[in-house]
């Protein structure tokens, strides 16, 4: 049985790797998994497992906040550790996190094959960390799948072929495949918030690079309950403090974190979207919902292109323009550029395959891992 062990650590993490695990465990595969800790609030970590019903990580680091270099560096250490005993036939990681990185160092360090869900996207921004950790994990990882045509663009450019795969986006598989569920189970949702479908906004803000400007934060959170609209704002706990500091509010109502199935009904009722996150982008759009993104970049530049989304930094003058916008916008079609709905099992199709290929050309004596002297 091939055996492969998938690194998460994050939010978006757990979202991706729900239908992809099914669908390796369908396809046979011996699935592992570590879990890092860097989000351990229950909210943003254990309530998805619950609710995606997944299997409990094989190993849970937790390792919790703390700068990039030390985050990465611990999950470097326990990973390469667990990579020695769990002998695993590929390292399965997602994305851009702190754990993407480590898992897919530590990983080729010990010549384990990488396979990269989510490769090829570029912000082209280096003081992003994400960007970082995205561009270094393609170029040492065996296998890339990417989520669009645009990202497989960007690692021909970097000349990169070989192992490159377009799948379609595995955050469309899950909101295809939960979506449903998430109506039934939070039906009342709207009731309990005292919301109207389609008579609020929705706001998400995370990125180090927007919360560590707290003085545009408070302009932006000002203006926003200065329009009238309400707006259901779930505070990321790292903010919480300072988002409460700037209050009280009028029309913004701040929560906890939501589960993925309260985030997924709060985003197909909303109006509009106003978010900093890249996964709520194309959440947003696949709920067919204007979305306005507080960066000056995106990754998901379809978005933009189709006319479903605004980027505007943390320009607050720009963001009341935007949002007046936000419906009169021509907007085409888009899901067809994130594939149909089945990237997961091209993913794990493709693998059973790929781990086959490289089975019959291992020499017999080469076991895989080099442990380290």
């Amino acid at each position: 049985m091939k055996r492969i062990l998938t690194i998460v650590g994050a939010r978006p993490q757990f979202i991706k790797a729900a239908p992809v695990s099914l669908a390796l465990q369908e396809a046979g595969f011996e699935c592992l998994s570590v879990h890092t800790g860097q989000h351990y609030d229950e909210n943003m970590s254990a309530v998805f497992y619950d609710q995606l019903n997944m299997t409990k990580p094989t190993h849970q680091l937790a390792i919790g906040s703390g700068s990039h270099g030390w985050q990465t560096g611990e999950g470097l250490k326990a990973i390469e550790e667990i990579l020695i005993s769990e002998k695993p036939d590929a390292v399965l990681v997602y994305g851009d996190t702190n754990a993407t990185i480590a898992g897919a160092l530590a990983a080729v360090k010990l010549h384990i094959p990488v396979a990269h869900v989510e490769a090829g996207l570029r912000s082209f921004n280096r003081r992003m960390p994400e960007e970082i950790n995205r561009v270094v994990t393609d170029h040492v990882s065996t296998w890339l799948y990417t989520p669009t045509q645009t990202a497989t663009d960007h690692l021909a450019n970097e000349g990169m072929s070989q192992g490159v795969l377009w799948v379609g986006d595995v955050m469309l598989d899950a909101v295809d495949q939960f979506g449903p569920l998430a109506e039934q189970q939070c039906a009342g949702l709207l009731d309990e918030l005292e919301l109207g479908a389609k008579q609020y906004w929705l706001m998400t803000m995370h990125r180090a690079e927007s919360t560590d400007q707290p003085e545009q934060v408070k302009t932006i959170l000002t203006t926003l309950d200065s329009l009238g609209t309400p707006i259901l704002f779930p505070v990321h706990p790292r903010i919480k403090a300072m988002v409460e500091s700037f209050g009280p509010y009028r029309h913004i109502r701040l929560t906890d974190p939501m589960g993925y199935f309260e985030m997924l009904m709060a985003e197909r009722h909303a109006s509009l979207i106003v978010t900093d996150s890249g996964g709520v982008q194309k959440e947003a759009v696949f709920a067919n919902v204007p979305c306005v993104t507080m960066r000056t970049e995106t990754e998901w530049t379809e978005t933009v292109q189709a006319g479903w989304n605004q980027i505007v930094g943390l320009d607050a003058n720009k963001l009341v323009v935007a949002i007046e916008q936000a419906d009169s916008l021509a907007k085409e079609p888009i899901r067809h550029h994130y594939g149909n709905g089945a990237a997961s099992q091209t993913i794990a199709r493709h693998l059973s395959e790929a781990l086959d290929h490289a089975a019959q050309q291992k020499p017999a004596t080469e076991t895989g891992v080099t442990v380290p002297v």
